[in-house]
């Protein structure tokens, strides 16, 4: 029977989905992140292969997928990623094997990337893809926020502003746009997209043979 034999009754085999959270710094994308990885247990992030070495208490397979340069190489010729890029002297891609093979079992993933690997990401899998841009509810009010961070000097915040205002100028790349005001509701918006999302028709693999036994 597969897995749809260990699913509830009231369930139906789907495919998964690709879910993409992008945001400014200090918009409060990291901390959606982890409430929906907390509190949805159908979800799980997207891990990346990367050539840089592993910091102390990462591990393989959970934080990254580690790979020589060598292995990168191959896996760029081979046209083994959704999307790739250089940051700070190493490479990091995502791996398009694994999760194609993992959606079509009904596993979703949860991508925290900026708009040119979404706009990657889409361009090779759009049916998978759904992409959501989290605003925040002024200039003013983001600026408190990065200056919150009591480590950063006055001249990084200035760079930080000035990147953000450049990620909200891409906001019309997205399937979906909130304003994050409070947290906790734009959370619940976050999860009542993902829900209406995983009942999309095409995406329900297992109605064409419950419809068929519905009509006999």
């Amino acid at each position: 029977m597969g897995d749809s034999s260990q699913q509830p009754a009231d369930t139906l085999q789907r495919r998964g989905l690709m879910f993409i959270l992008s945001s400014p710094s200090g918009a409060g994308k990291t901390t959606l992140s982890r409430m929906l990885l907390a509190r949805d247990s159908e979800i799980r992030l997207s891990v990346s292969c990367t050539t840089r070495p592993p910091r102390p208490g990462e591990v393989d397979g959970v934080h990254y997928h580690f790979v020589s340069d060598a292995e990168f190489d191959r896996m760029v010729e081979e046209d083994d990623f959704y999307e790739w890029a250089h940051v700070f002297g190493h490479r990091y891609g995502t791996p398009k094997g694994k999760i194609r093979a993992a959606l079509k079992e009904g596993q979703d993933f949860l991508f925290d990337i900026d708009w040119q690997g979404t706009q990657q990401l889409y361009q090779k899998d759009q049916q998978d893809v759904v992409r959501v841009f989290i605003l925040p509810p002024s200039i003013d009010e983001l600026h408190r926020r990065l200056q919150g961070r009591a480590t950063d000097s006055a001249e990084v915040i200035a760079a930080r502003m000035e990147r953000a205002q450049a990620e909200i100028s891409h906001w019309d790349g997205y399937d979906y746009v909130i304003i994050n005001d409070d947290v906790d509701v734009c959370f619940e918006k976050v999860r009542a997209i993902l829900e209406a999302e995983r009942m999309k028709r095409a995406r329900q693999t297992g109605l064409i043979p419950f419809v068929r036994g519905l009509m006999g």
